[in-house]
């Protein structure tokens, strides 16, 4: 069974996001991502990961001017030396963290630039940032975006992010696939995990159209699950979508999964009592 992962930046925003982290501890996760964590300082966020028995398995690196509509700079061309800056303070935060893989937005492009140039740079600065990575055994992830929730969007395509992998070289770049993105963009999401699967480095989930849970909407994720156990995937999946009703509330999907698992064989998900093995079961304080 997959082990899942709360994204904190849209889940348990009921709190403030200092307050997230004990919140998904209590609801049951033992591992969390987030977009960017660069409000605060490093030491805050490793405390709050520590104070909550939480391992952060995945965050951003900066995306440029955030607020003013950049999102990424990585294929930007003439932000080089920008880009390489955030490389090195994201690495601050995943050493502080322990936080294995990291995440670079590549960036919208303009529509009356020339597209050859925007993938040289992304490529170049690919190869840096994964080369700064591996020296300290860390995984870099490019995700592809769908242009209905980013238009623009340099990255957009299963096949675009796989090939551009190949390309930049070098083994601890991997994709991250959001099946969210992938159904929007271009749908047919089961044959894209058994194509594409073993150079996934993360998978997230969403209810389609609406981004909200993933037990509503046109998504089948009982059969995407099992099928993700079945190609091996060992990784986590992050739960990256917005509650349409509060974050708590919204879990009855996956306790129900989880209960239904484990009803079928606890030994075969790695359930023990008073153990969730990363699978979310009420845990109190």
């Amino acid at each position: 069974m997959p082990k899942f992962a709360a994204n904190l930046t849209m889940m348990f925003n009921e709190v403030p996001f200092p307050q997230r982290f004990a919140a998904a501890a209590k609801a049951g996760f033992s591992a969390v991502e987030f977009l960017f964590p660069y409000e605060y300082a490093p030491r805050e966020v490793a405390g709050w990961l520590h104070e909550s028995d939480l391992q952060n398995v995945l965050f951003n690196l900066p995306p440029g001017d955030w607020a003013s509509g950049e999102r990424g700079i990585a294929s930007l061309p003439g932000r080089e030396e920008e880009f390489r800056a955030s490389v090195a303070w994201a690495l601050e935060y995943a050493e502080a963290l322990g936080t294995p893989r990291l995440h670079v937005m590549a960036g919208l492009f303009p529509g009356s630039a020339d597209r050859a140039t925007h993938h040289a740079v992304y490529v170049a600065n690919l190869q840096y940032a994964a080369r700064e990575l591996a020296q300290r055994g860390l995984t870099l992830l490019i995700e592809p975006i769908n242009h209905r929730d980013m238009p623009g969007y340099f990255l957009h395509s299963q096949a675009q992010a796989h090939a551009i992998r190949e390309e930049v070289g070098q083994p601890n770049v991997q994709v991250q696939m959001d099946c969210y993105h992938v159904q929007i963009a271009e749908g047919d999401i089961a044959m894209k995990l058994r194509r594409y699967l073993k150079h996934v480095g993360h998978i997230q989930i969403a209810g389609v159209p609406d981004r909200g849970e993933p037990d509503d909407g046109e998504v089948n994720y009982p059969y995407l699950f099992r099928l993700i156990d079945e190609l091996g995937y060992a990784g986590w999946i992050g739960c990256e979508y917005r509650p349409r009703a509060g974050s708590e509330t919204g879990l009855g999907w996956l306790q129900s999964m989880v209960a239904t698992a484990a009803a079928i064989s606890k030994d075969s998900i790695g359930w023990k009592a008073g153990e969730n093995a990363g699978l979310p079961a009420s845990r109190e304080d």
